[in-house]
């Protein structure tokens, strides 16, 4: 048996060998021009997007990019499809691919020779969730003081975290269909949204901001009775379309304080919310410094930060006599700088 294992392997050695020189033949011949020391081809260059104004617009059965310009909406697609450059798909591409830098060049070169045929009027924009393929969609409750106060809620030692998913991302100028055969108690909550553009883990507050692409303006919508109906907020939280989300991305550079920010709710008309997010309880240094040592944030995740008083439940009235929302009202959301966010209820 000795002998044979020995023949064996030294007749597979002696084919290995006979082969080496016809490998490199070979492999010479397919690639008779290359260089033994030719440098591998350099990486593009990775990072957030920087002043500007972003909006992911639907188109067919997808998304595409857009970004707010004085002469219209910059379609990103079609500049680069024209120009030969490379350009980001859509705002999740951009974000959790970090192609910001790849944007900036195409919005350079577009500068450089306007062409309007890349512009869009946003009037006839189809509006898509600010992003749609986040991994994690974070949710902090009872952040102001007076929300809490109004519903009798202790002012919470740490951040009281929960989610939604991503069945519940919604649009500027979309419908929330009420689930009507499950709820009745549906209810408005405008939030300033942070939208991340690094990999974010174990960070410190003085940091914590460094790791935002940006914010926009978002509405946790909630069915306060499912709410309420167990200790997890999640089932009122996240029926399809209850977190709509936009209509812009506007770049963390151009908000240079986000706990500074002037916030509004009005239904059909009439002003619900007013007030500041410098009312927070926890900053958004705090929640971002406070989550990340409890999970990894990923570019494309997106966090909401609390609304402030003036919801529906805060009343002090019976819940059975509330004039809860329903179909045919109008829900507009605005934030400071950020832009005003309208959807309808069917």
């Amino acid at each position: 048996m000795g002998n044979r294992r020995e023949f064996l392997t030294a007749t597979a050695a002696g084919l290995a060998a006979a082969a080496a020189p016809a490998r490199a033949a070979e492999e010479r011949t397919a690639a008779p021009n290359t260089a033994p020391n030719t440098a591998p081809a350099a990486a593009p260059p990775v990072g957030m997007p920087r002043d500007m104004i972003l909006l992911n617009m639907r188109r067919g059965d997808g998304y595409a990019l857009g970004v707010k310009t004085r002469d219209g909406v910059l379609d990103v697609e079609a500049a680069g499809r024209a120009l030969g450059m490379p350009a980001p798909a859509d705002m999740d591409d951009l974000l959790q691919n970090g192609r910001g830098p790849a944007l900036r060049a195409l919005i350079d070169a577009v500068e450089a020779a306007p062409d309007g045929r890349f512009m869009l009027a946003e009037s006839g924009i189809a509006y898509a969730p600010v992003v749609t393929r986040p991994e994690k969609i974070i949710m902090m409750g009872f952040n102001y003081r007076h929300h809490a106060e109004e519903t009798g809620t202790p002012i919470p030692k740490d951040p009281p975290l929960f989610n939604k998913y991503n069945n519940a991302l919604n649009h500027h100028g979309g419908t929330i269909t009420l689930p009507t055969q499950a709820a009745r108690e549906f209810d408005y909550e405008t939030e300033l949204v942070m939208v991340f553009g690094r990999e974010c883990r174990n960070v410190s507050e003085a940091d914590a901001l460094d790791y935002l692409a940006g914010y926009c303006t978002g509405n946790d919508f909630s069915a306060r009775d499912l709410q309420t109906l167990t200790s997890q907020f999640m089932i009122g939280k996240t029926s399809d379309g209850f977190a709509p989300l936009g209509p812009y991305l506007v770049t963390a550079d151009r908000v240079k304080n986000p706990n500074n920010l002037k916030l509004k709710t009005l239904v059909n008309g009439q002003v619900r919310q007013d007030w500041s997010t410098n009312d927070m309880i926890f900053n958004c240094r705090q929640l971002i410094s406070f989550a990340s040592k409890v999970m990894t944030i990923k570019p494309g995740d997106i966090f909401y930060t609390g609304t402030p008083q003036g919801v529906i439940f805060g009343e002090k009235t019976p819940r059975k006599d509330r004039a809860w929302l329903k179909p045919g009202d109008e829900v507009v959301s605005e934030l400071e700088g950020l832009g005003e966010l309208r959807f309808r209820l069917v």
